[in-house]
Parts: structure tokens; sequence; C-alpha cells
């Protein structure tokens, strides 16, 4: 061995502490960047793969119903590959065991064709025989809630008619890869699932027998998406066409796309957060080692070693640590992301995903450790090199000592000697009290922002379950009914309260932004299903306008005032210009709600109702559910209780498992941070710690003058990460806020006290160690120790 690499370790040896620690912080930034790329790898890689093994389309529209026919005419247009027509319809459930009914939607497999797109993948049983009646395949999140297999059946009214299914088979679909009801944020597996049945049994049950009203295209290469749904939307106008949608507003493909995108926000912010504290101390220590052993690099140039030389032993130190860092930070972030990746498995169904680690990603994150630590440890190291032999051989030029603050404002006798030593220290090294002091606020914000994410589900559910949805439940018809079916569903057992709203898709246009949005005609007073501001106060429906979205607005650029123009895609298919009356606050998808008389009006039709939101007497429920499973124009049912349970129980576990990892992460920091400015400050002045205990300081004054120090920079560092914790959630949140779901800032005394007493637990652990080392010190060692 090199004899500067024996130096090496004996070095790493008697700094073995302080090595560890930095590397502990570093390796907690890499497991961070390894955890979340490997998540976006493993998802990103396995989506890809499954959407083209298994062809999932890229262009889609349903419509009213259309002959088969119009078939060929859609495989004609211009830039389309591939045609799939289906039938697609709902189904309400009793399932054995459940008091309430459950929905699910029901697609068609074609009889006389092979199917060419969203091809399913086949778990377990087989695909219904074709022409089969009443045999079915179920999703399988569905089927693995209730346990269900090939072989068992299930009871579901169609359209009206109530008809037992047979189970053939458990399968997965590249369209239900987030598998819930449309427009939940979550899915609901015990109370939704998704069905395929043979193509001329779902048609005969829902009346559309040679007809189809869902339509999948896969798109040539090289053809314009925008230009192949135009021609969609104009050849299924006639027949009910509702607006073409690409792949990119797919309900289950966005949700996977928004998830990928909030992974990858993670994957920068916290890494280069660690990596900064990192690089800092990995600086200090090692300029403190070089400046104390001034003495052997002086040696080693006059025995021959080059500045060159001597420059690469230094950088040698910082290199093991990020090899150290490299190791452990891969193999935590791979054990990290393969339990996340299993709670994956709660909302994201392929039919295999594993962890595939991205080494690439690893690599990256050993290119970047090493030009962190390489740029923190420069200066040391330059100083290192620029060190001459004979002025190496000096010791090095004593401190200045000035007053301090309080000396000079003469305030000294209020305070003990040890306070002003640490006082002093602190001043006489500002700039190395200054970097401590922000490793401990950064140290401070990382809890902030699990808990703030934590304190906003809250808020969420909160705010979504109990002042925006009042509402006991709320009931969806088949297809808009009359007033006739208003009065049916306010003479249910138990109704106490209703409200009924109108639905309609439309597309909203504003200049050369659009979106597809569903138009919701609400009474003018909700008492059931408010619409509320950011303050939870109720906006007021404004007259002869629209009430949106505060994201929709953000996405189309408008304001109150602005006219937009809506394109309803139902009934007589009116075009109206209708102004923005105002802007409401939720956390799930984009909306528009306008008075439901003047939505009627607009549509030139009677007292129509799409469904009703009900309050119902307790006393009543078990008849209320009766009466629905017994009520065909029913669709679905969806329970205010229930959903937020499933919201509560579908985040909880998730939420829990990334607060305990940063938790830990700030554990970790904050003790690295004070354990090595504490190291470092020992090595220093451990001749001046002696003295004062031979001159008959105790050993809890002595400890004081450390301990002190690094204690009043913790205090100082407190507030300063709350602050930058607060600005980081905030950033956080922005970023995960999407257009299908999105989180309120929330910060709690909870969450700012659980950071502080985080930090202070960690710091009050270090101190405990350096406390020991203090009390163990040679004193006649290190008085004989030459300065």
């Amino acid at each position: 061995m090199h004899p500067l690499d024996k130096k090496l370790v004996r070095d790493l040896g008697s700094m073995k502490g302080q090595m560890i620690a930095v590397a502990l912080v570093m390796a907690c930034g890499l497991a961070v960047m390894i955890m979340a790329r490997s998540l976006i790898h493993s998802l990103d890689v396995t989506r890809s793969q499954y959407y083209a093994d298994h062809r999932f389309a890229e262009v889609f529209s349903d419509l009213k119903r259309a002959p088969n026919s119009l078939r060929p005419r859609l495989a004609e247009i211009s830039g389309v590959a591939a045609v799939e027509t289906s039938v697609k319809g709902s189904a309400v459930l009793e399932i054995p065991g459940m008091k309430e009914p459950a929905d699910g939607t029901i697609h068609s497999l074609p009889d006389d064709r092979p199917q060419t797109l969203n091809l399913l993948f086949i778990r377990s049983g087989r695909l219904p025989r074709p022409g089969a009646k009443n045999e079915i395949v179920i999703g399988e999140a569905f089927a693995e809630a209730h346990g269900f297999g090939p072989g068992d059946y299930i009871d579901a009214t169609i359209r009206g008619l109530r008809e037992r299914l047979w189970i053939t088979g458990v399968v997965l679909s590249p369209e239900y890869v987030f598998e819930s009801r449309p427009g939940d944020t979550m899915p609901d597996n015990k109370r939704f699932g998704v069905f395929w049945m043979s193509e001329r049994d779902l048609s005969i049950a829902l009346d559309l027998d040679g007809a189809f009203n869902h339509v999948a295209v896969d798109l040539a290469p090289g053809a314009s998406q925008r230009a192949v749904m135009a021609d969609i939307d104009r050849l299924l106008k006639p027949y009910g066409g509702l607006i073409a949608y690409g792949r990119k507003d797919h309900a289950s493909a966005l949700r996977l796309d928004d998830e990928l995108r909030i992974l990858r926000g993670f994957a920068v912010v916290f890494p280069a957060i660690f990596l900064g504290i990192a690089a800092f101390m990995t600086s200090a220590a090692i300029s403190r080692l070089v400046k104390l052993q001034r003495e052997q690099i002086a040696q080693l140039k006059a025995f021959g070693y080059s500045s060159a030389a001597v420059g690469w032993h230094y950088m040698k130190f910082a290199l093991v640590i990020v090899a150290t860092a490299t190791f452990f930070g891969g193999v935590l972030g791979l054990i990290l992301a393969t339990n996340v990746v299993n709670l994956y498995h709660m909302f994201f169904r392929f039919p295999l995903l594993e962890l595939l680690p991205d080494w690439r990603a690893i690599s990256i994150s050993l290119v970047i450790s090493t030009g962190a630590v390489a740029l923190g440890v420069s200066g040391a190291v330059r100083l290192a090199v620029k060190l001459a032999p004979a002025e190496a051989m000096r010791p090095e030029p004593p401190t200045e000592f000035k007053p301090t603050v309080i000396e000079r404002l003469g305030l000294a006798h209020l305070f003990s000697p040890s306070f002003r030593m640490a006082l002093r220290n602190i001043e006489r090294k500002p700039f190395q009290s200054l970097f401590t002091a922000l490793g401990l606020a950064l140290a401070t914000a990382i809890p902030i922002v699990p808990g703030a994410m934590r304190d906003g589900i809250a808020y969420l559910m909160d705010f979504q379950w109990s002042h925006v949805q009042r509402q006991t439940a709320t009931l969806g018809l088949v297809e808009a009914g009359s007033a006739h079916s208003l009065n049916a569903m306010r003479h249910l057992p138990g109704v106490m309260d209703i409200e009924p709203f109108r639905a309609v898709p439309a597309r909203m246009i504003f200049g050369h932004r659009e979106r597809r949005v569903s138009i919701n005609g609400i009474t003018l007073d909700p008492r059931l299903n408010r619409q509320l501001d950011d303050k939870g106060r109720p906006v007021a429906l404004p007259p002869g306008g629209l009430l949106v979205s505060a994201k929709l607005a953000e996405i189309l650029g408008v304001v109150p005032g602005d006219i937009v123009r809506l394109e309803v895609q139902e009934g007589r298919r009116p075009t109206l210009e209708i102004p923005i009356g105002g802007t409401i606050t939720d956390y799930a998808g984009v909306a528009a709600y306008m008075d439901i008389d003047a939505l009627r009006r607009e549509m030139k039709e009677g007292p129509t109702v799409s469904g009703a939101h009900v309050s119902v007497d307790s006393a009543s429920w078990d008849l209320f559910l009766e009466r629905i499973r017994e009520t065909p124009v029913i669709a679905s049912l969806s329970i205010t209780q229930t959903a937020r349970e499933s919201f509560r129980k579908s985040t909880g576990e998730m939420m829990d498992s990334i607060q305990l990892i940063y938790f830990g992460f700030s554990v970790i920091v904050s003790f690295g941070v004070v354990y090595n400015g504490a190291r470092i400050a020992l090595s220093e002045r451990g001749r001046d710690l002696a003295t004062l205990r031979v001159v008959g300081f105790t050993h809890r004054e002595v400890a004081g003058v450390l301990i002190g120090e690094l204690a009043m920079l913790t205090l100082a560092a407190i507030p300063a990460g709350l602050l930058f914790g607060s600005g980081l959630a905030n950033l956080l949140v922005v970023g995960v806020s999407t257009e299908t779901v999105r989180m309120p800032l929330v910060l709690t005394s909870r969450t700012f006290t659980t950071a502080v007493l985080i930090v202070l637990a960690s710091s009050t652990f270090s101190f405990a160690i350096v406390s020991r080392r203090i009390r163990n010190l040679d004193l006649i060692g290190v008085l004989k120790a030459r300065d």
C-alpha cells in the first residue's frame, strides 16, 4: 500500500465518527433520489410495455348510439391505424354481505371479430365464450376486494333488468390501470368494479343491438391526433357523439401521468438539500483536518511529495465518503422503493409491477455526489496544495479575539463565562457558524413537508365531506329523467331533503385554450352539495353566469367577467356564450356550475334531472338501500361517509410510510450536523477546554462552552428552519397540484412542534456524545500538544 494511502486509512480511523455522519447525510439524499428515480423508471417502463403489448388506444370517444355499419367509415379516416367499437354501460350490483349496493362499468367483448385494441390480460380463468349469455370477466381490483374468482356469480341490474352474471375470469385492462369510479380521486374497490361480457349479450341488455356507443382508435405513425379527433367528432356528431379525447386526457392514464410528475419533483428537491448539507459538512471536516496537519503537509512536501499528490491525498477523503454514501444510499433507496412499489399495488394495476432499479440514475447520483463533495472540499484541497513547506512548519497564526456584542454593550456581567466564550467563538467564525445553522435549519424543514401533507389531507377530508358534501348520498340516473324521476327519488324511504342536479358534457373554449368539462346545473341556494371559496365560505351562483373551479380558471386563463364559449354535447347541442361569474375551491377534477333552470332554458328542455343529492334519516337507511336496489333507473349510488372512509384508508398507509421515511431523514441530518460541528470544534479547541479543566472549571462548565455554542446555533436555526420548511411545503404542494387532484397547504402547530422536537432530540443525543468525549479528554496529552 502506498504510504499516503496508509496515512489515509489511519486518518479515517481517527475521524470515523465524522466521516460516518457525513456519509449518512449524503446517503439520505441519494436514497431519496434513487428511490424516486427507480419508482419513475419502474412505472414508466412497466406502463410503456403494458400499453404496447395490450395495444392501449390513443383516441377515445363516447356517443349515444351509432350503427355498426359506421365502423368502416371510422377506419377510413386519414391517420387511423385501427378502430375498436364497443358497447359500454353501467350496472348496479348486489354483493353478499354488503348493505349498500355497489356499481360498475361493463364493456363489451367482440363476438364476430378479434379484439384489436385495449386487450385484456387474463390473471385467472378465461374470457366469456362468443355469444355466451351472462358470462363476464371481472377487474382484478374488485375481485380481490370481495374474494371473487372464476365460478362465482354477481347479481346485477342492467338498465332495469336483474341478471345473474357468472364470472369466468379475472382480468386487467390498460384502460383501467387506475381503476376508479369516474370523478373519484381514489379507488373504492369494494363499491366500484369494471366488467366485460359478450358484445351481443350486453348490446341486448342495453338496447343497443346492432349498434355501439364507444370508440377507441389507434393512430398511424406520424398522424395528427388533433386532426383525427376533429374528423371523429364530425362523423359521430349526428349520433350523439361527445368530444373525442386523447390518451393524455384519459382518466386512468392522466392519473398515472400525474403520479410520475409528482415523483419527478421529489427526485430533485430533497436530494439537492441533502447533498448541499453533505458538501458543507465534508468541507468543514477536511478544512479542519488540513489545518491540524500543517506540519505533516510540510514534511510530506519536504520529503518530495508533489503538491498535486498531497492535494489528491486529501481529495480521497471526499471520495471515500462518496463511495460509502453511494453504497448505503443505493441499498436504502432500493429498499424504500421496493416498499413503495408494494404500496402502489393499491392504486395502479399492472400484470406485473416490480422494482426496476434505475442504474442510470444511480450512476448519475454517483457523479452528482462526487461533484458536490469535490466542490465542497476544493477550498481545503487548494489550501493544502498552496501551503509552502516553510510556512506549514510554523504553527497556525493565533486567532484574533475581540470583545463580543454583549461585552461591547456592557452586559457581560449578566452572563456566565461559559456563555461568553461560546458566543465569542461563534462571532469569530461566522461562516462556519452560519453553515452549521443552515444545516440544522434544513433538518428542521424536512419533517414539515410530510406533516403539511398529512394535515392537508385531513383538511381536505373535512372540507370535502363535512362542508361541501353535506348530503348522505348522491343518486345518479341511467339517463336524464323528468320531473317524475325527481319525484320518485323524493319519495324514497327516509329522504328528508333533496337537491336535483343536471349534468351535461361540454367543451369550454377561451381563446386558444379548451377543456372537456361537465356543466352542472344546481339549485340557486344549495344546502347539501355546496360551492365554497378557499376560506370555506359559500359562493352564490351568479345570475346568468358560471361558477368554475379555480384550477379550471387557471388552465383556461380566465377571470370573473370573461366570456367563454360552451359547445354542449347533449340534446340539441347548443353553443353558448356565458360569462365567468366567479371561482370556487375544490380538490379533485375540474367542474363548472350554473343555475339549473338557466341550463334547462339554454338546453330548451323541461325540468330534467341527471340525479340528486339526498339527506336520509338514519333510522330508514336499510329500507332506503333496499328500495335503491329495486329502482332500475338509478345507475349509481355514492355514499358520502363511505367515500370519506375509502379516501382515508387509501391515503393513510401511504402517508404513514412517507412520514416515517422523512422523519428518519430529519433525525439523521440534525444529528450529523450537530455531531460534525461538535467534533470539529472539539478538535480545534481541545487545548482550550483542557486548560479550563486544569484551572478549575468543572466538567459541566467546560462542556457548557462547546455545547452552549451548538445549542445557540440550534435555537437560532429552528425559526429559520420552520420558515424554510413552510416555503418548501408550499413549493411541493403546488408541484403536486394537478388537474385530477390537488392538496391544500395546511401548516399546524402540531407539524411545527414535531419538527422542533425531532431536531432538539437528535441534537441532545449529539450533545451527550460530545459531553462524554470532553469528559474523556487526555488533559496531559492535549496540553503537551504543540500549537
